[in-house]
């Protein structure tokens, strides 16, 4: 069974590819959607043009993007286990509770998509396919990228914890001994994949420190 990925149109585009990855390098199948909103930002922030037609391609392309930039600093991702869907397909298969996986994870999360799955609005397939999660008493991460939050971005996201899913704010830490900005953003891939329950070995873990100290997720 695959997890299903939604990227929505929040910055932090390097998150959804650092989830990717550790997801494919786990050997796990992952059904994507991307959002219509999302392309504008993937376009922003690496310059990739994500294309329906061409998706494989500018997936591979987006992959083996760094978080500083650089093009090839992840080769030979292999993307043979991704299935795309189309965000307006709404007959699409993750939107059954009949169509089988693991859970779902959207990263980054705007406000926007809280709002549409705290409400059950299902107004595209990326918003269906949490909603469905939900019903199905699945696992759904949901890292949300923005600052400052709202009183009632904070009711949406209370409400999305009371129906069971996980809220991962897009919030790196510091005590894994980052050292370029790609560690960053690996930590908060991190911490989406441990709230999803998929192993991975994106960050040092904290241990405890010897002589006191203190860290936290």
């Amino acid at each position: 069974m695959p997890w299903i990925v939604g990227v929505s149109g929040a910055s932090g585009t390097p998150y959804a590819a650092a989830v990717l990855r550790a997801l494919l390098a786990a050997g796990e199948g992952v059904d994507l959607i991307v959002s219509r909103a999302s392309r504008l930002t993937v376009l922003d922030e690496t310059g990739i043009a994500f294309r329906d037609a061409h998706w494989q391609s500018d997936l591979g392309r987006w992959l083996a993007r760094g978080a500083d930039g650089t093009p090839d600093a992840f080769k030979d991702v292999d993307t043979t286990r991704v299935r795309y869907w189309p965000a307006g397909d709404l007959a699409a298969g993750p939107s059954s509770g009949s169509y089988r996986t693991k859970g779902m994870v959207i990263v980054p999360a705007s406000t926007a998509c809280v709002a549409g799955v705290a409400l059950g609005l299902s107004k595209d397939l990326l918003q269906r396919a949490a909603s469905v999660t939900l019903k199905e008493r699945r696992a759904l991460a949901v890292a949300v990228r923005e600052s400052p939050l709202n009183g009632q971005t904070l009711r949406h996201l209370v409400a999305l914890d009371d129906a069971g899913a996980s809220v991962v704010p897009a919030s790196p830490a510091f005590y894994a001994g980052a050292t370029h900005i790609q560690d960053l953003v690996d930590f908060v891939a991190g911490r989406v994949l441990d709230a999803a329950g998929v192993g991975h070995t994106l960050y040092r873990r904290w241990e405890g420190a010897l002589g006191g100290g203190a860290g936290s997720g």
